[in-house]
């Protein structure tokens, strides 16, 4: 059945032919609000609140632009309105039990920000983007990249994103924002030059390993012997001298290897002993992390997004073990 005939069918109330209509577009349009938002379960509800508004709303599609253009233009509207509000998700206090954190070189201004699970990118990144798109769609996802868009403008994120990232032409993001082509392309400027001046005070890297790669995995399995361990100085020598950490919604951030160093110090010298489980996030290598008790059993504290550069970590973030089911991966694991 053609997109017409569902879209007559999906405005007679057909939620079947809604849902045929709109089921190829969710995963790309997940990410989007991801990209916009920086938060997993923000950008979920903002989905689902963009659907319930596009079946709401179908009657006034005139079907001038794409299904999924006008799909685009809901769900960047919704984001921007999530953006603006009041509610993002503030900075916690530390909470690590017998831990007392080495002090931080700086205190983050994304604590909303969480990882995307690897398994939910399929299908959703390798949607072909648009002739005027600057950003590959695996580099957009990455936590470096979505990181520096939450500290752009929610206008300015809202364009990069269209333009660089999804590849519109200016007319169309226009359209989608109810704006001009000349406020549009002014915006553009501005958002590039602000993220230009973020990556490169990230300093120069070589790239990463590829992904799944003989070399991601050796730097990944050193990493695992070292944390499981606590071996402290096999863990510094994997890291590059302006090796960054962040623990948001923590607001924590350690620049340095002589930082992080300390940092990891606190953690070991607390006795703690760590199980690591693999998986995936925003495109990179990541790690359950578990603490022993007593008995055996390894409970859930945490996950590890590693970023890696040539062969070694440049980066780490770490999150809370709510985000642990996300990626399939359980709460606690049984005595070895």
């Amino acid at each position: 059945m053609g997109t017409h005939d569902l879209i007559t069918r999906a405005r007679d109330g057909d939620g079947e032919a809604f849902e045929e209509l709109t089921q190829p577009y969710r995963r790309e349009l997940q990410v989007h609000c991801y990209r916009m938002l920086g938060s997993f379960q923000d950008a979920e509800d903002v989905l689902q609140d963009s659907l319930l508004a596009a079946w709401q709303g179908l009657a006034s599609f005139e079907e001038r632009a794409s299904l999924r253009t006008w799909l685009y233009r809901i769900a960047t509207n919704r984001c921007l309105n999530a953006r603006r509000s009041a509610s993002r998700r503030q900075a916690k206090e530390w909470d690590v039990p017998e831990v007392e954190p080495a002090e931080p070189t700086r205190l983050g201004e994304v604590p909303w920000l969480q990882p995307y699970p690897d398994a939910l990118l399929k299908g959703a990144v390798k949607v072909p983007p648009g002739p005027e798109a600057r950003y590959e769609q695996t580099e957009s996802i990455s936590l470096a990249f979505v990181t520096a868009l939450q500290l752009l403008p929610p206008r300015q994120l809202a364009v990069l994103v269209l333009r660089d990232v999804l590849g519109f032409h200016a007319n169309e993001a226009a359209d989608m924002l109810d704006s001009t082509v000349g406020s549009v392309n002014s915006a553009l400027k501005r958002a590039r030059a602000s993220l230009q001046m973020k990556v490169s005070s990230g300093g120069h890297h070589h790239p990463a390993p590829i992904s799944n790669s003989p070399l991601e995995d050796a730097i990944v399995a050193k990493f695992v012997a070292a944390y499981e361990s606590s071996d402290l100085d096999s863990l510094v020598a994997l890291l590059t001298d302006d090796v960054f950490t962040s623990m948001p919604p923590l607001p924590f951030e350690y620049e340095g290897r002589e930082p992080t160093s300390r940092f990891f110090a606190g953690i070991f010298g607390s006795g703690r002993k760590f199980n690591l489980l693999p998986t995936r996030a925003n495109g990179q290598p990541a790690l359950g992390a578990y603490v022993r008790d007593t008995t055996g059993v390894s409970h859930g504290v945490g996950l590890f997004v590693l970023t890696l550069t040539g062969d070694r970590i440049c980066a780490m973030t770490r999150f809370e073990n709510n985000v642990l089911p996300w990626f399939g991966l359980p709460r606690s694991l049984p005595s070895r």
